[in-house]
């Protein structure tokens, strides 16, 4: 376990280049890799910040920007989307019970 910022950063940036797509689709503006992102969301959660702190954060410091490849820093929305496609786990949608237990139930 690292205690370094810029550590954690790098290996979260090298563990998503293994189990993600560099892009959610071939449509997106291509502004920031799901590895950068994901990066990131690892970052707040290493420091306990949210989005908007992050992204200050990210505003005053350069040599993290240089180490995730950044050429600009994530609005904090972007940062939350990303959260929303990449952390939030979303099971399947409740289905109704099959037609049989339906009517077994009505009867």
């Amino acid at each position: 376990m690292t205690k370094s910022p810029l550590a954690l950063a790098r290996a979260a940036l090298a563990a998503a280049a293994e189990a993600l797509p560099k892009y959610s689709s071939k449509y997106s503006k291509h502004d920031f890799t799901q590895h950068q992102l994901f990066a990131l969301l690892a970052l707040r959660e290493f420091l306990k910040t949210d989005y908007r702190g992050l992204e200050a954060l990210l505003r005053d410091w350069s040599d993290l920007r240089q180490a995730l490849g950044l050429a600009k820093v994530p609005d904090h929305s972007t940062l939350q989307k990303a959260a929303v496609r990449l952390l939030e786990k979303k099971g399947p949608p409740p289905s109704s019970p099959p037609p049989s237990a339906a009517r077994a139930k009505a009867a």
